[in-house]
């Protein structure tokens, strides 16, 4: 299955009807005039919290969905101090994780390390294991953009900074434990949600 974020609302693609949850909208795939008129429709319309498009072919549902943007690639780090709590910033008012987009010829691992070091101001920061990607769209001078970011989890024994880096549009640096994680869902994206319960609460 393939979930892809508007903002705090998403399109599934999945190969069967996703009953396990509740969607504004169902949508069997049969042409991809008709999905294309489907992610316009959603994107106008905010009162669609979620849709799930399905159809037996997923790979080609994907590969039709994906054209329809101009995909950028991103990358960014689940960051582990060894006292065992996470790394999180806040940007625009939302908790959201170190990331950026990937320079021409970089690799994702590179871009990580990289975007966790220049946003969060901390080095020494290695990588552990690959998490699932998360996919978002947004909208720049009219074109509709697809980011896939690239997740990876990183161990971290230095000092716990906690000062933003403004210049980079970070306003706050936390440090949570797994505990205090819950009450956060009010003010981080669905997607960083997902990222925390599928890794973090299962690490």
């Amino acid at each position: 299955m393939y979930k892809v974020h508007f903002e705090n609302r998403f399109i599934m693609i999945s190969p069967e009807p996703d009953r396990l949850q509740k969607y504004s909208l169902f949508h069997k795939f049969y042409t991809t005039k008709e999905l294309y008129k489907l992610i316009a429709g959603f994107q106008a319309d905010s009162s669609l919290h979620s849709v799930n498009v399905y159809g037996t072919n997923i790979t080609h549902i994907w590969k039709m969905f994906r054209i329809y943007f101009t995909e950028v690639g991103a990358a960014g780090g689940l960051v582990r101090h060894t006292s065992g709590k996470y790394l999180f910033i806040e940007k625009k008012g939302m908790l959201d994780l170190p990331k950026g987009h990937m320079e021409p010829g970089e690799k994702p691992e590179a871009c990580a390390l990289r975007e966790v070091s220049e946003e969060c101001g901390i080095i020494g920061q290695y990588i552990v294991k690959t998490l699932n990607p998360s996919y978002h769209t947004y909208s720049w001078e009219g074109i509709s953009y697809l980011k896939k970011t690239n997740w990876f989890l990183m161990d971290y024994d230095g000092e716990m900074i906690m000062e933003p880096q403004v210049e980079e549009g970070i306003t706050r640096v936390e440090w949570l434990s797994p505990e205090e994680l819950s009450s956060i869902k009010s003010k981080a994206w669905l997607s960083l949600m997902d990222l925390i319960n599928s890794s973090v609460l299962k690490t």
